[in-house]
């Protein structure tokens, strides 16, 4: 199974190709059926990808990154938001309408920044920081997770409050005699906790 870094890149790729794909479709004037037909599974896979990502890859980043793990999922779940509602804006309009293309265009920006971020930072520092074995479980549970849930089936999306996010996490990382209550993001404190 291949490691989750990789699995993540996959899927970078394929959504890069993608909207190519729905670029083509734009050019040539594509009617509504073909457009929605090139769009529901990237617009199911950039929720589905988020959330697997929320859920697997950036707990682990937080535990066994070192460099600025928290600074990387604040931004990564600030985007997953940008993307989540670009999507949501297309799903308002009529497919092929000026809306629709302005949604669509939201989520590919977003995730086009998001995507060059995690390449650059997450991914690298989880690759040199986590062992292999655990970024091959982490690999098969992210593998697991999208086939559950494709087509966000059983899912509930919605934006998530980035420091809560993280707080989250460091709760579940900080044993409770350690934790003080401190609402702050205690920077710093995830450093050496598996």
């Amino acid at each position: 199974m291949p490691d989750i870094t990789a699995l993540i890149l996959d899927d970078h790729e394929w959504f890069r190709r993608r909207f190519a794909e729905l670029d083509e479709l734009r050019a040539a004037g594509a009617d509504p059926s073909a457009l929605r037909e090139a769009w529901r599974p990237v617009a199911d896979l950039l929720d589905v990808h988020a959330e697997a990502e929320e859920r697997i890859f950036y707990p682990q980043l937080l535990r066994k990154g070192e460099n600025d793990p928290q600074e990387e999922t604040l931004d990564a779940i600030g985007d997953h938001n940008d993307i989540r509602d670009g999507v949501r804006e297309a799903d308002r309009h009529p497919v092929g309408s000026a809306g629709w293309w302005s949604g669509v265009d939201d989520a590919r920006a977003a995730n086009d920044e998001h995507m060059g971020e995690e390449e650059n930072e997450g991914l690298p520092d989880f690759r040199l920081n986590a062992p292999a074995d655990l970024r091959d479980s982490l690999g098969a549970r992210f593998t697991e997770f999208k086939e559950r849930h494709a087509g966000t089936r059983g899912l509930d999306i919605v934006d998530k409050d980035p420091q809560e996010y993280v707080q989250e996490i460091e709760r579940e990382i900080t044993p409770p005699s350690d934790f003080s209550g401190d609402t702050s993001l205690g920077i710093g404190s995830l450093k050496g906790r598996s």
